[in-house]
């Protein structure tokens, strides 16, 4: 079995990440199986399902970059990191210097992985809605937040999932997700969730990292999943409920559920939104 039997309350997401998994958890916890030899989870995103089952096996990854690193740093250099955090300002002319270093290849390449780390951190606590956000050039783009006393040293969070990453066999993967499955065995299980296919022409939430998820990128990964089904291996995975999605998985168990959308630029876009989970067994 790869869960703790206890969990460690103080391991939680460490940063608000768009499409966040904390007001589904209820729902997705009914669909996780017992029993389980390794965790894999190849869009990790904040953590959220990751932090809640607390796996003593897991392999994890993330296509941006940005966000490995800060587990990397959280995992092994959590002391660094909050010292570096603390110079920090909840100023707005220091907001957008901080968010600026990476319009300058050349400068942003002398940032070592601590200052990087903290800078994902403090732009994610300081942005507005915290809504990390990036153009097609890869570049942070949300705006100053204004909030008057945000979390930015959460010293308690950072030592928590630091004591979790290190002390438990958890790989930290920045590559294609099909490749982080490369090596997966039966008795194994995934948890995929991926960049949502949107639910109208206007929706986009793939703006965490530069390039897209379209529908092929969706296609290929009903393939990945087939072939998972194929070997063995027990797959949920979490998406928007369009019918697009629905008939791509129709093959599969699909539950519609309703989560509130935290995060969106917007505030009469958010709100209650139907989603789908799916999975390969009972």
């Amino acid at each position: 079995m790869s869960r703790r039997k206890r969990r460690n309350e103080l391991v939680r997401p460490f940063v608000k990440w768009v499409g966040g998994k904390r007001q589904l958890l209820a729902e997705i916890k009914r669909y996780i199986p017992q029993q389980f030899s390794r965790y894999y989870e190849p869009f990790v995103g904040g953590g959220a399902v990751l932090f809640h089952l607390q796996p003593k096996k897991a392999v994890i990854n993330d296509s941006n970059e940005e966000l490995v690193n800060l587990y990397e740093v959280i995992k092994k250099a959590p002391d660094k990191l909050i010292q570096e955090l603390k110079e920090h300002k909840n100023e707005e002319a220091y907001f957008y210097e901080i968010r600026g270093l990476d319009r300058d290849k050349a400068l942003y390449r002398k940032l070592n992985n601590i200052q990087r780390a903290s800078r994902i951190i403090y732009l994610n606590k300081t942005c507005y809605n915290g809504l990390f956000r990036v153009n097609s050039a890869g570049e942070f783009n949300s705006p100053f937040g204004r909030y008057k006393n945000p979390n930015i040293v959460n010293e308690i969070t950072i030592r928590a999932v630091s004591n979790y990453l290190a002390h438990n066999d958890i790989r930290i993967l920045n590559t294609d997700y099909e490749k982080a499955l490369a090596n997966i065995r039966k008795g194994s299980f995934v948890y995929f969730d991926p960049p949502y296919d949107p639910v109208s022409n206007s929706a986009n939430f793939t703006g965490y990292t530069k390039g897209g998820f379209g529908r092929d990128e969706q296609a290929r990964l009903k393939s990945v999943c087939d072939r998972l089904d194929e070997r063995g291996v027990k797959f949920l995975l979490s998406n928007s409920a369009t019918d697009f999605i629905k008939e791509l998985y129709a093959d599969y168990s699909v539950s519609i559920v309703h989560a509130n959308r935290a995060v969106n630029s917007k505030a009469n876009g958010r709100g209650k939104i139907a989603e789908v989970l799916i999975r390969n067994y009972a």
